[in-house]
């Protein structure tokens, strides 16, 4: 693939041999199911000046009782514990069990799913990341200049990131118009994917942390999915590098719960057990948002999570998927993010999917398509409404600001107009009785 335009000034194109191997991790094995156990406190008290047996100094601990009826389960199902976990927000304790004899998964689901003991019992599901190779004449390139401290862009929204012309989601957004006034600052967004490379030039000075929930978390070269996604989010603005995210001032947090599944493309794999984890702590976190670039199968554990986090006033964005990969964006309240240069779901917000400009491991640059992008564009642009309102925003609120009316013949057969945040900004100052929107300086 030939150099980016702004190569000769800014860029050299990738050198060295093939990306560094996935990490130590496989996709979940046929014979592995999800196990959950009620985690309760104890009946009774411990002496004066002790913690109960679910707590500690590190913080949610497993119960005396679920242990116990974790091991007569396996006893007596002849299960093998893999990996086990307890969730506070559900107050459960869960167990990935191998299933030994060759039985079948969906017969010893049933036997549990009838015993007592048992809060939940399920397959271990499998995950993936929903991009798409870009097809493009531009290839990856690496940023050559060093990185200064992020400064707000000004009111007239002109950017001296040598590729932010390329962005052309950022037109077809209204970006640059909206960053005069909110660049989400104050709003916290959880990324659960691959890990993020947070050497890259273009995310210095960011706001940004990374957790991860793998064995082994991945090495830079193997976290394309997640960096790019974090691109797309929160890629420093006015730096003289690279690119210019949507919401360059927001706070980032990353949970790794994907890994790589070949050393030169983005797709990634995660399981029920890394995106519970993971889902988890982003609860914990008190993120507003949670972006949820993947889709698998129905899964009443992450179901059981996600539903808790929308009770509790979190909104999740998921990229639109077939029907065969529900979870999450058939959850009611979990917003659809689709492509805009397709046909799109009647609730689903679109979003720019197809050669999105964004950053690569190791200091590069590429573009990337899929519902995937959709859902970081339209996860930012959120954060930006967050921001810039005076009070806390719904979900359904949100929803609304950004909606896009579209004729009734037209939902199935014709692509969607990508969200418009300055549109919603206007109907926002209206929502507020013409409350000025500014972007907030510090978290809520």
């Amino acid at each position: 693939m030939r150099p980016l335009a702004y190569a000769s000034l800014w860029l050299l194109l990738a050198t060295g041999g093939p990306l560094a191997a996935t990490p130590a991790q496989s996709a979940a094995p046929a014979a592995e199911i999800v196990v959950a156990f009620a985690n309760e406190p104890a009946a009774s008290p411990g002496p004066a000046g002790t913690t109960g047996s679910r707590y500690g100094g590190s913080g949610y601990r497993v119960g005396q009782s679920a242990e116990r009826q974790a091991r007569n389960v396996a006893a007596a199902y002849a299960l093998r514990e893999v990996h086990s976990w307890p969730i506070q927000v559900l107050s459960m304790h869960c167990v990935v069990f191998e299933i030994a004899n060759g039985r079948k998964v969906d017969e010893v689901v049933a036997a549990l799913s009838r015993d007592s003991r048992v809060l939940l019992a399920q397959p271990l599901h499998e995950f993936r990341t929903l991009g798409a190779a870009a097809t493009t004449s531009a290839g990856a390139a690496r940023a050559e200049a060093p990185p200064t401290e992020m400064a707000v862009a000004p009111a007239a929204a002109s950017y001296n990131d040598p590729l932010f012309d390329l962005q052309t989601n950022m037109a077809a957004l209204g970006i640059a118009r909206a960053h005069a006034r909110t660049q989400g600052a104050g709003v916290r967004i959880a990324l659960i994917d691959t890990g993020v490379d947070l050497a890259h030039p273009d995310l210095r000075g960011a706001s940004i942390h990374s957790r991860s929930f793998l064995d082994s978390p991945g090495r830079p070269a193997a976290l394309r999915h997640g960096t790019a996604m974090a691109g797309v989010i929160a890629a420093v603005a006015n730096n003289h590098i690279g690119i210019v995210g949507i919401a360059p001032r927001a706070e980032l947090e990353v949970y790794e719960a994907c890994w790589q599944l070949a050393p030169a493309a983005d797709a990634a794999a995660c399981n029920t057990f890394t995106l519970a984890r993971a889902l988890a702590a982003a609860l914990a976190s008190q993120a507003q948002l949670v972006n949820l670039s993947f889709a698998g199968p129905a899964d009443p554990l992450l179901t059981a999570l996600v539903q808790t986090g929308l009770k509790r006033g979190v909104t999740f964005v998921g990229a639109a998927a077939g029907p065969d990969a529900p979870f999450p964006t058939a959850i009611p309240g979990v917003i659809t993010a689709a492509g805009s240069e397709q046909a799109a779901p009647a609730d689903a917000l679109a979003a720019p999917s197809q050669h999105v400009m964004s950053l690569r491991p190791q200091g590069e640059y590429d573009f990337e398509s899929g519902s995937s992008v959709a859902a970081a564009e339209v996860t930012s642009v959120m954060a930006l409404l967050l921001s810039a309102s005076p009070r806390r925003l719904s979900t359904s609120t949100l929803l609304s600001l950004l909606t896009v009316t579209r004729p009734v013949q037209a939902l199935a057969q014709a692509p969607v107009a990508p969200v418009d945040v300055n549109t919603a900004l206007s109907r926002l100052e209206a929502l507020t009785g013409g409350a000025s929107i500014t972007a907030r300086a510090a978290p809520r």
